[in-house]
């Protein structure tokens, strides 16, 4: 098996790992994320994160957390083998001879890199993840119930944007906020899961690290990542859950303003508590599961 193979399986492996220990901390996060700014008066329909946690539970039962996981589930072989494949293949191009390993500082070009083939896929599956999650607190600011649904699931949010919001276009609104995410939140993910694996070895050799080591340098890794990018991501949300038809924001740029302006700083960091708290054991589970079957691939 090529080394490209083995990437593209050991990445849909870390990947699936990484879903399912963090999509309900992720449903939490767009909801805080895109709840509107209340009247001047009244209270935000969610509290903090905690209510909102008992509110999905109330309204929509366990599976409420669980919402819009179709979307990246049936994308998580690819959006992760594509990760770590053109992570892999980068690391090839700058090694100066097979096997020798890279510098914190080629890792991070190498996740930057990973991060601009990966936001393509990004954008229309978060696109389809965050209007599901989203669509309850959207409504009910709309009066229609706590409960309203407006999309069945993933494939009706994608035939709904192509017949209705510009085709093909529609599913990639949000691109831009999803490339400056993706780019320097891998270069700093790579770069600091690289520098905290080299750090624990006492070296650049890092191969005879345990499964607690890598477990730690991937959730640090993950936390960085979150750090680093959350104010775009928060304005990714904002821009993708925005009505096509009567828009609040004309573009990234004035979603950025228009936040800053209603909500201060806070309100780019909508939702952080949770993105950390999902960060660090998704993440870990992810490089986990991405190391020992890369490993036991030879």
């Amino acid at each position: 098996m090529g080394d490209v193979a083995k990437d593209l399986l050991a990445g849909t492996v870390g990947g699936s790992a990484q879903l399912v220990c963090g999509h309900p901390f992720d449903t939490i996060k767009v909801k805080l994320q895109s709840q509107p700014v209340p009247p001047p008066g009244q209270a935000p329909k969610y509290a903090g994160a905690i209510d909102a946690i008992k509110q999905t539970l109330a309204a929509e039962g366990s599976r409420g957390l669980f919402k819009g996981m179709g979307a990246p589930l049936a994308t998580v072989a690819a959006f992760n083998a594509v990760l770590f494949t053109v992570r892999g293949q980068m690391e090839t191009l700058l090694r100066t001879e097979p096997g020798a390993p890279l510098s914190v500082q080629q890792q991070v070009i190498c996740g930057a890199g990973a991060g601009v083939a990966v936001s393509f896929l990004a954008c229309p599956t978060e696109l389809i993840k965050c209007r599901l999650q989203a669509q309850s607190v959207l409504a009910s600011v709309a009066g229609e119930g706590s409960i309203a649904v407006k999309y069945a699931g993933p494939i009706d949010v994608a035939r709904h944007v192509l017949q209705s919001e510009g085709g093909a276009r529609g599913l990639f609104k949000g691109l831009t906020p999803t490339l400056a995410r993706e780019v320097p939140g891998n270069a700093a993910m790579f770069g600091v899961y690289e520098a905290l694996k080299q750090y624990l070895a006492g070296g650049q050799d890092t191969s005879k690290l345990g499964r607690g080591s890598l477990m730690l340098a991937g959730g640090l890794a993950g936390a960085a990542f979150w750090l680093t990018v959350y104010p775009t991501d928060v304005v990714k949300s904002v821009v993708q859950v925005d009505d096509y038809k009567n828009p609040k924001f004309s573009g990234s740029i004035d979603a950025f303003r228009k936040t800053l302006k209603a909500e201060g700083v806070k309100g780019l960091y909508k939702g952080f508590g949770p993105a950390m708290a999902r960060s660090v054991p998704a993440n870990a589970a992810c490089f986990l599961a991405y190391e020992v079957t890369r490993s036991s691939l030879g």
